[in-house]
Parts: structure tokens; sequence; C-alpha cells
């Protein structure tokens, strides 16, 4: 799975880390969210819940859209 944050867009909320530890991690040098294991994201099925409750919509997953 294809996946990503726009750091331009995530405000550091660090409600995916809570949704997804296994994929997602604050750093704490930024105060941005990252994708630490995107390889995770097929094992652990947190993915599309922690995109889906992005308050801003910064995590981004190939294939899958908002709009």
């Amino acid at each position: 799975m294809n996946i990503g944050v726009d750091e331009d867009l995530c405000i550091g909320c660090g409600r995916c880390e809570e949704i997804c530890p296994a994929v997602f991690h604050l750093n704490e040098d930024t105060g941005k969210s990252e994708v630490i294991d995107p390889d995770a994201c097929e094992f652990v099925g947190c993915c599309e819940a922690a995109w889906e409750n992005c308050p801003v919509e910064a995590i981004i997953i190939e294939g899958m859209s908002h709009h």
C-alpha cells in the first residue's frame, strides 16, 4: 500500500498515531506525523481508519479520495 502524510496539511494532532501506531509516528523535531512502516498497512488493518479520522485529510493513500 502506498501511503504518506502531507506535512503541509498535518497539524500534528496525533490521531493517526493513536489509531495506527504500527504505521504512524509524530516526529519530535517537526511535530508532524510521518509514516514509519508503510508495509505494516497490509497486516494491521488500521490505515484506512487513520485516513478517515484525520481532521485535516493529511493522510494520503494511493487510490483513495475524500471527495
